[in-house]
């Protein structure tokens, strides 16, 4: 017994009229502000009775379509009347008849072929980008260099000459009973002192503006103090700081564990 030979009918599948309207027309080759009507209209009802004869579902777009196809068609394929003696009746008539049926039809044929071909292009972006693999973004934040911070912000130079004013003050209350001469202590000299005092606290040790003075300070040393002072805020190796207004100003070590490189230190004055 012979087997039975199956007879297969494969009909492309279409998004709508329009799209199955432009399918016919590439396929032909047909230019689309140029429709010969006729045969675009034969062409699409062999495709409806291809579906028809498949028992296919033929959504009612479809049919509207082989509808408005027909129409046309009847409309170019009428016998034009003969001329009319009413010169108004014949301009409205002339008028109506150079209008083209297939006008409208060309129109929404053009757009949706450029809507197509829009969707074409993203649907092929869509495709190139789906072959990329990308990474999950980061926190980056902690290889972001922070500039660093002005040690004398929130200090005022107002409040860094009242202190110094203070100082001079206390010394000039001194009694001069007797000078003693004493030796000449050197900028650097106060700097590796003050450095040394505040580094001996710690990363973050703090000491307060006043401690640095006694009462039995002269001139010279409450000067160079003052530069040692801010020759360290300079270097970035000490910050000062108020806690409130008109307190004591609080003076902070930033700099390294050790102090060597402090000995070579250039200081213009």
């Amino acid at each position: 017994m012979r087997p039975l030979t199956v007879v297969t009918y494969k009909l492309e599948t279409f998004e709508g009229p329009l799209d199955l309207l432009l399918h016919l027309i590439d396929k032909h080759e047909i230019d689309i502000q140029d429709i010969p009507i006729s045969h675009i209209t034969d062409q699409y009802m062999d495709y409806i009775h291809s579906m028809q004869e498949l028992e296919l579902d033929i959504t009612s777009e479809f049919l509207v379509m082989a509808a408005t196809l027909l129409a046309i068609k009847s409309k170019i394929l009428l016998p034009k009347p003969p001329v009319f003696a009413d010169y108004e009746i014949y301009d409205d008539y002339m008028e109506e008849e150079m209008y083209d049926p297939r006008a409208e039809l060309v129109q929404r044929l053009m757009e949706y072929r450029k809507f197509k071909g829009i969707a074409r292009h993203l649907h092929e972006r869509e495709s190139e980008r789906s072959l990329i693999f990308s990474k999950e973004p980061e926190d980056l934040t902690p290889y972001v260099q922070v500039e660093p911070s002005n040690p004398v912000q929130g200090l005022h130079t107002s409040d860094l000459i009242a202190a110094f004013q203070k100082a001079l003050s206390r010394s000039s209350r001194q009694p001069a009973v007797a000078k003693i001469k004493r030796d000449e202590i050197s900028v650097k000299d106060r700097i590796r002192d003050v450095a040394g005092a505040l580094q001996a606290k710690g990363y973050g040790g703090k000491m307060l503006f006043s401690k640095l003075f006694h009462e039995e300070m002269i001139r010279q040393e409450i000067v160079v103090t003052f530069l040692a002072i801010l020759e360290l805020m300079k270097m970035k190796k000490i910050v000062c700081y108020q806690e409130r207004l008109f307190e004591d100003i609080v003076m902070e070590w930033r700099g390294e564990k050790q102090i060597d490189g402090l000995a070579n230190i250039e200081i213009d004055y």
